[in-house]
């Protein structure tokens, strides 16, 4: 079989490659799109890093092509739906440089606070300027830290080591499980309005894009510091960049931006901003991790069928895999739907199996629930393989149950338990594969589970659905497709609708403005 390594990947990893028999290696880093797509067809095996797009329009020409491997977390350059599609398994390794990730942004938050840049330019052009850079202490000073999933623990734990008082914001874990580690949790108003500094460590998400931005800075300390070393565009530069040159920010320090590479960037203007080139993940070390983790998971794959930190596919036979292969895409997708709608970190996940289904173990099923109700808060560090303990290390507690199905021959019903409230999904398939959402909450609706879409709670008045209509109209926005469903015991109705182009936000907020309109969400599966 013939793996291609199509970006710069360590020696150790090839070499764990090579001496395997019956795998033939080729190296061809460097590639264009169209001189890749002219040779993956040959290839059972792909393994990328970032550089290589891993494209629709790429995989249809890839006939033989079995697994794609990331050395590293982020899949942003890899169509997942597509290689799903396909029956393509995609890797990457979660975990291989979470502790360099934690370290260099510990070492950014020192460099910026003993102006240690500035202070090695400064000697070397010959001058001694001991009192133009004076620096602060971190001892006992308060970090505010935005994400405690994978690598924020970290981070948190060597800075209590420098004596730093540390208090955690993550809407998506127990104030429980923060308590636990030993860390104080708090509101996100409370963390801007008390911290010396603040380092970011989310995904970037619908939610956390353009999060630190001028309403959050005016709500700081006057001097604050800032690392990020998580996503570019969590942080908005242009907002930070004014918010240096007012004062209000103290510094900044910067592995990751907007656009990458930046080029020009006016950031780089100022003498309280230091910069790296996304070297967070850059060590010997992590690169030597993820360079043998991958290597030793396409292995597993092509010689065993073993299939290891898969995000499209669980740990199960092919056998069994099409028997439920439907049952474990719809229940991913109901979990990433409730995930959506719910407002907090979630204490409890319940999901009921009604009726019959093709095979009794569902734990993969539960799994798949998992990473669907995972995936809006931490995207590509979740898989079918450590849904389960991630939800774990979150406090939710999961419970399962069986019960008899009177309406439909199977039903998946999941409920989690959020601030108090419960919100609740139910699923089931109609033939054989035909994925589709009956009832969300109190409300019956039947819509297909996937893509974008909008979904509006009204009251169900006269002139609702036509209120909608109009003025999507007068914006030139035509709604594709169009359910409404109808509250039990109650006077509202749920419509959800998926239109031609995206609704741009200033029409979002119109809708929301209706009359009859109680809320309008936007969910992406």
């Amino acid at each position: 079989m013939k793996v291609l390594v199509s970006d710069n990947l360590e020696d150790v990893g090839l070499e764990v490659l090579r001496k395997e028999p019956g795998i033939q290696v080729e190296v061809r880093a460097g590639l264009k799109a169209d001189e890749l797509k002219a040779i993956i067809g040959d290839y059972e095996a792909l393994i990328i890093r970032s550089a290589t797009k891993v494209t629709d329009d790429l995989l249809q020409s890839a006939t033989k092509l079995k697994v794609v491997g990331r050395a590293g977390i982020g899949l942003d350059n890899v169509d997942i739906p597509a290689a799903t599609k396909r029956g393509i398994i995609v890797m990457n390794t979660p975990t291989g440089n979470v502790i360099t990730t934690a370290e260099h942004a510990i070492a950014m938050m020192m460099a910026l606070s003993r102006n240690i840049p500035w202070a090695t330019a400064t000697m070397k052009a010959g001058l001694w300027e001991k009192k133009k850079l004076q620096g602060r202490e971190l001892f006992n000073k308060v970090l505010g830290l935005i994400g405690f999933g994978k690598i924020g623990p970290i981070v948190a734990d060597r800075a209590r080591g420098l004596k730093m008082q540390v208090i955690v914001y993550d809407p998506f874990v127990s104030p429980e499980t923060i308590e636990k580690a030993g860390f104080e949790p708090v509101s996100l108003e409370e963390l801007y309005r008390r911290s010396d500094y603040i380092t970011v460590h989310v995904p970037k998400l619908k939610d956390t894009a353009g999060l630190l931005n001028k309403a959050a800075f005016d709500k700081m300390k006057d001097g604050v510091m800032i690392i990020n070393c998580a996503r570019g565009g969590i942080v908005n530069e242009a907002d930070l960049n004014a918010a240096l040159r007012s004062g209000k920010v103290g510094g900044a320090a910067l592995d990751v931006f907007e656009k990458e590479p930046p080029g020009v960037c006016p950031l780089f203007e100022l003498d309280r901003v230091i910069c790296t080139p996304h070297l967070g993940a850059s060590t010997v070390e992590a690169q030597t991790n993820v360079a043998v983790q991958v290597s030793e998971q396409v292995l597993s794959y092509l010689k065993s069928g073993t299939i290891i930190n898969a995000v499209n596919v669980p740990a199960v036979s092919g056998e069994l895999l099409g028997k439920i292969g439907p049952l474990l895409t719809l229940g991913e997708r109901m979990g990433c739907l409730l995930a959506q709608l719910c407002k907090g970190p979630a204490r409890e996940i319940n999901i009921e199996y009604a009726g019959e289904f093709p095979e009794p173990d569902l734990s993969s099923v539960t799994t798949a629930i998992l990473k669907g109700f995972l995936t809006p808060m931490v995207q590509d560090t979740v898989n079918f393989v450590n849904a389960k303990m991630l939800a774990g290390e979150r406090g939710i507690r999961v419970v399962e149950a069986r019960a008899r199905s009177d309406e439909y021959v199977n039903l998946v019903t999941v409920k989690a338990v959020s601030n108090g409230f419960v919100n609740s999904v139910a699923g089931t398939i109609f033939g054989r594969k035909d994925l589709r959402v009956v009832k969300i909450n109190n409300f019956r609706l039947e819509l297909a589970p996937h893509g974008k879409f909008i979904v509006i709670h009204n009251n169900d008045k006269p002139g609702a659905i036509g209120s909608i209509g109009t003025l999507l109209g007068n914006h030139r926005v035509n709604i594709s497709q169009m359910r409404v469903g109808q509250q039990e015991d109650g006077d509202k109705t749920m419509i959800y609708f998926r239109t031609d182009n995206p609704i741009p936000d200033p029409v979002m907020q119109e809708l929301r403005r209706l009359p009859l309109i109680i809320d309008v969400m936007a969910f992406e599966l």
